[in-house]
């Protein structure tokens, strides 16, 4: 059975798809509005990890409404929320999709789906999801990622990553600077995989 990763290049999602490799076909999907080439770096990735990647591209409009939403709020959480809801979906509609995941952890606030939200999306698209690190918090995968890993970690604004926030980021500064991007997201780590660790 294939299942199909949302990938952003990051640690989590990387580790949700080998932990799911014994047990399915993985793929790795990569979503993205063209703002920047993040599919060819979520690409370029999957293919050092050794699995078969794709990219996808929801309409614009789903990308200028969390615009809206995060210059309304002020603070990324609900646009970030929105945009993932919206790939999953995007995903869920290719009929040749049965299984989804990705990489939330059971400590992350964003992206993350409600249980309505995930019963209504396997139930109007036929698909399971699946959140294989969700019984995880940050330091035990910490640990998992040393084991199978190698990772390039700094701050958000450094780290080239093909996740929502990438292009959300960009089309602020477009817009208005990147002033503005430091005034609406908080200064975070993020990752980027460079490879797995040999056995």
């Amino acid at each position: 059975m294939q299942i199909s990763v949302l990938f952003s290049g990051g640690k989590d999602s990387s580790l949700s798809a080998i932990l799911l490799e014994p047990f399915f076909e993985v793929e790795l999907v990569t979503c993205g509005f063209s703002l920047l080439p993040i599919g060819k770096m979520a690409s370029e990735t999957a293919e050092r990890l050794g699995f078969p990647h794709r990219n996808i591209k929801p309409d614009r409009s789903i990308l200028e409404k969390a615009y809206d939403m995060i210059m309304q709020d002020g603070f990324p959480r609900n646009a970030i929320n929105f945009i993932h809801k919206s790939a999953i979906e995007c995903l869920a509609a290719d009929g040749n999709v049965c299984c989804i995941a990705d990489g939330i952890r059971r400590d992350d606030r964003v992206p993350v789906l409600g249980q309505p939200e995930i019963r209504s999306i396997e139930d109007r698209f036929g698909v399971h999801y699946v959140c294989p690190l969700k019984g995880f918090g940050r330091a035990a995968v910490n640990e998992l990622v040393k084991k199978h890993l190698i990772i390039d970690e700094g701050l958000s604004e450094d780290i080239l990553k093909a996740d929502y926030e990438t292009e959300l980021r960009e089309l602020i500064i477009q817009r208005h600077g990147s002033d503005m991007v430091k005034e609406i997201f908080p200064s975070h780590v993020q990752s980027h995989v460079i490879e797995r660790r040999k056995a």
